[in-house]
């Protein structure tokens, strides 16, 4: 009987984890979050040096009409990639979405996702980076970044919104920019799942809005 029970419980903690990986994730930010990191998110960061600073700001311009934005607001080194994780998070095939705004940056600007994320040094990660007119992919692997792939020459202004998608299944992953399809690679390096979030590298200070995922 003890047996039988526990099985049953299996099957259905294992269903409701399938329903719910099933539905649309909308992450929203709350003017009562504005100056500090808003409650479920993680900062973290890959590289040394001081850096990776977020918080919810003010933004009338926000998409959602929510009159706030996630920014990351550090003017860190180069070598630092400023991340901030949703912790309760756990896909593996999963879409993405998130309107992104590119404020400012020397170095570095706009910024993107991560997925598959298992620690501060292993990831998957894409951006748009409006200083240098390129959307790229890449993998994180112990501190190293390695670009798979992307797309150059491509134009976003900075100071505007605009929306970016990923969408995982399997091996095979696909990368769009309002609207448009931009990149697709197959790449093996993590196949489990992993936590969801947002990332800019050295001093690209950006906010972003409307972030969804989707198992």
């Amino acid at each position: 009987m003890r047996w039988t029970t526990l099985v049953a419980l299996v099957v259905m903690t294992s269903a409701a984890v399938r329903a719910d990986e099933g539905k649309v994730r909308a992450f929203k930010f709350s003017k009562e979050d504005v100056g500090k990191v808003p409650s479920g998110w993680k900062v973290e960061k890959t590289g040394k040096g001081e850096g990776s600073e977020w918080k919810v700001v003010e933004d009338d311009t926000a998409p959602s009409k929510s009159g706030v934005a996630l920014a990351q607001t550090a003017k860190s080194p180069g070598g630092v990639f400023n991340i901030c994780v949703a912790e309760d998070t756990n896909y593996k095939d999963v879409e993405l979405s998130v309107s992104f705004k590119a404020v400012a940056g020397h170095e570095d600007q706009g910024g993107g996702f991560v997925w598959r994320y298992q620690d501060n040094n292993n990831y998957y990660i894409c951006r748009m980076n409006p200083l240098e007119d390129n959307y790229r992919v890449y993998k994180v692997v112990a501190g190293k970044r390695t670009q798979l792939g992307g797309k150059e020459g491509v134009k976003v202004p900075t100071g505007e919104w605009h929306k970016l998608k990923v969408e995982v299944k399997g091996n095979k992953m696909e990368g769009y920019l309002d609207g448009q399809k931009i990149w697709e690679i197959t790449d093996d390096t993590y196949q489990d799942a992993g936590k969801v979030g947002l990332w800019s590298k050295a001093d690209a200070q950006s906010h972003f809005d409307e972030f969804k995922a989707e198992g």
